[in-house]
């Protein structure tokens, strides 16, 4: 129980999928969290299903991480839900969905997790969307902005409150990523969202994450990886 250990949310396919082995490459354990996620054969793995939209999901991630790996040294808050619709179609489902997982998700495992976090200290890294900065005619998403501007926001307020427990918050803010939530025959009208002409990698965003991880001195950080949505088109 001494190699630091990390929950990444959302981790069964895209982004989260990707960052389960870049955190085993830099020495973590890895508690790997999905509504739908199989075991896994590696022993340095706890996969856990949860909907972390529920009430108190998050918190039994964390109890049943801190038995297998006696610790928790970061959270990667990456489960998220995106829904564009023109604001007067947004049904109250949709709203009860996006506020569920991009708000309740986040609320109720990062309050565990730095619980946890308090004895070593730690990281928290969200994930929001340059939306948040630069909204798009094309791409209606209030939802989205009322969620993440919320999660941009308080990264910096729990940076501040947190910093002398060295416990650091940080977020990336992103474009459109070649997941599998854009299917491919839309990727060529995507890309011509941002100023670089084409859309986002996963390798990518995990590289911004596994900087920030390693970026003892940044705290309170919103970084783009958009390809220069946010700067304007």
């Amino acid at each position: 129980m001494t190699s630091k250990v990390a929950i990444v949310t959302g981790a069964s396919q895209g982004i989260g999928a990707a960052l389960v082995p870049a955190y085993r490459e830099l020495g973590y354990s890895v508690v790997a969290v999905s509504r739908s996620i199989g075991a896994s054969d590696d022993p340095e793995v706890l996969t856990i299903r949860a909907d972390l939209a529920r009430p108190g999901e998050g918190a039994r991630v964390v109890r049943e991480a801190l038995p297998r790996f006696g610790r928790v040294d970061s959270l990667v808050n990456n489960a998220g839900i995106f829904v564009a619709k023109p604001f007067t179609e947004y049904t109250d489902e949709d709203f009860a969905a996006v506020t569920g997982t991009n708000l309740v998700g986040f609320f109720d495992i990062t309050r565990s997790a730095v619980k946890a976090m308090e004895a070593n200290g730690g990281h928290v890294l969200n994930v929001s969307t340059s939306l948040v900065d630069h909204a798009l005619s094309a791409v209606p998403s209030a939802l989205a902005s009322l969620t993440k501007g919320g999660l941009n926001a308080v990264t910096r307020s729990l940076a501040v409150e947190y910093a002398a427990r060295d416990i650091r918050f940080n977020t990336v803010a992103l474009g459109i990523v070649k997941t599998p939530m854009h299917a491919p025959d839309t990727h060529e009208a995507l890309a011509g969202l941002h100023p670089l002409g084409r859309i986002g990698e996963v390798s990518e965003v995990v590289d911004a994450v596994t900087f920030l991880e390693q970026a003892g001195f940044v705290t309170g950080e919103v970084l783009h990886v958009d390809g220069g949505q946010s700067a304007g088109h």
